[in-house]
């Protein structure tokens, strides 16, 4: 029988996933500075430091959660409260940050360069690595689809691989759509309207997760 918190975690791993952000925007700099190759490369490397993350906070929350119910609490309430913050951040930065256009200024049709390559691949590494809202974001996020009798650190680790994969297979098809159309994902007003629908379904989603009985 499939887990229910598993399947409620994966719509909600989707729609984070998809949110327009600083993995989607190193993607489609990459793709754009030196096409859909470099791309790849960086979602490799984003996906990566990601694994480092899940794996590490994996170890630290199961040891947190086994010992206390009430940490489990406090940490359910700290994720629904944090998927509020990501979605009035994404809201505020449209209201007041209007995004400018990318420059193209790359030929899709040449090989990314080895030493391109490399680069795209540890900018995406260490943005993730060197990124402490990574590592809260999997501390904060995964309890709240672990049942307290449940193998923490095996769910864990199979919630945080079904982000992995989802971000893997959804940033190269990025890099693969961007290289093909990228003058659509050039224009401010497309990366604005995106981003607020994202930050409007975030908060409803955290409102949800902090009034749902445990």
């Amino acid at each position: 029988m499939i887990d229910s918190r598993v399947l409620a975690f994966t719509g909600i791993a989707f729609i984070l996933t998809i949110t327009p952000g600083a993995d989607t925007m190193l993607v489609l700099r990459s793709v754009l500075a030196y096409g859909r190759r470099a791309g790849l490369f960086s979602a490799l490397g984003i996906c990566n430091g990601l694994l480092i993350h899940a794996t590490l906070s994996a170890l630290g929350l199961s040891l947190l959660l086994v010992r206390s119910a009430t940490a489990f609490e406090i940490v359910k309430f700290a994720g629904a409260c944090y998927l509020i913050f990501l979605g009035v951040q994404s809201l505020w930065r449209v209201l007041r940050h209007p995004a400018e256009p990318m420059n193209i200024n790359a030929d899709n049709g040449l090989p990314v360069q080895p030493r391109q390559a490399r680069r795209s691949y540890l900018d995406g590494l260490l943005t993730n690595l060197l990124n402490p809202k990574v590592a809260i974001f999997y501390l904060t996020f995964l309890p709240q689809f672990i049942s307290p009798g449940d193998p923490v650190l095996a769910k864990s680790l199979l919630l945080a691989s079904i982000h992995l994969a989802m971000g893997l297979v959804w940033l190269s098809a990025v890099s693969l759509f961007v290289g093909r159309m990228r003058t659509l994902f050039t224009r401010a007003d497309v990366r604005r309207g995106l981003e607020a629908f994202t930050g409007v379904i975030l908060i409803g989603l955290g409102l949800r997760l902090a009034l749902e009985q445990s």
